[in-house]
């Protein structure tokens, strides 16, 4: 199995022979893994791989089965919650939205961490929201109640929530879910913005492929709850690479925008004759 080296290896996320799943049913199997800090690092494979399992576990809603999940050299899920959330943001799958909030109300819920029963609301949480909503676009919308929103538009401001809590790191999973194509690549250009232009490390569930390859810097490709391979030079992904992840033929041409691949499938493996 691939294992990233990194001359800081304990510094950001690392995942020392992680294992992890639900009760007895073990799902993911002794990764070592070094998520790369200010890049958008993406995990794909097909259903049932362990993406949103491994992603689940970094983000310590599940406990490791075995190994552990190091962040800045130490166990995450031997660190107080409030330490890990002033850390890292994260982003679940379809999250839902308490009736009645506007969308200021459901940012300003990003700068929880930061309060307590001496330090309340301040400037810089003011701040710190404000900011949030202009990066993601959503400031017209501060006023407005959430559930009034387009599905875009209510994921944007679910990012600028996660923005607001200004950590080095926010984990999504599957933020292009359910969207329409528009919406899809405005939320996968914002997150580029945020590793390019803000130095946020950036960790997301895909299930597009080609949109996985066209905007990750680093991927993650896994089957079976193992780590296939681990690109950063996303030039790198070949059709062998996909049909051995998907079990499907995809024939390869290149993006003439940026000179990564671009897989179109036309047969599964197991239709072959």
């Amino acid at each position: 199995m691939p294992q990233r080296q990194s001359p800081h290896a304990e510094q950001g996320i690392v995942l020392k022979s992680l294992c992890a799943g639900y009760g007895s049913q073990r799902i993911v199997n002794d990764i070592n893994l070094t998520l790369p800090a200010g890049k958008l690092t993406v995990l794909i494979g097909a259903n049932g791989s362990g993406k949103s399992t491994l992603l689940s576990t970094i983000a310590r809603t599940l406990k490791p089965q075995g190994g552990s999940v190091h962040l800045n050299g130490r166990d995450i899920h031997q660190q107080p919650t409030k330490q890990v959330a002033r850390q890292m943001g994260i982003l679940p799958q379809s999250p839902i939205t308490p009736e009645g909030l506007t969308v200021f109300e459901l940012v300003s819920r990003g700068r929880f961490p930061w309060q307590g029963l001496i330090r309340q609301w301040s400037d810089d949480d003011e701040r710190a929201v404000t900011d949030a909503l202009a990066l993601t676009g959503t400031a017209a919308l501060a006023h407005l109640p959430v559930e009034s929103l387009s599905g875009g538009q209510r994921q944007r401001c679910w990012i600028a929530m996660a923005l607001a809590q200004q950590t080095p790191t926010i984990l999504l999973d599957e933020p292009t879910a359910w969207l329409d194509l528009r919406y899809q690549v405005e939320i996968l250009q914002l997150l580029q913005r945020l590793t390019r232009d803000h130095g946020r490390t950036v960790v997301t569930v895909l299930h597009d492929l080609n949109f996985a390859v066209n905007y990750a810097d680093t991927l993650v490709l896994m089957k079976q709850g193992r780590v296939v391979e681990v690109l950063d030079d996303l030039t790198r992904c070949t059709p062998e690479l996909i049909r051995h992840v998907f079990d499907v033929d995809v024939e390869m041409m290149i993006n003439p925008q940026n000179g990564k691949p671009w897989f179109m499938p036309f047969r599964a493996v197991a239709d072959r004759a």
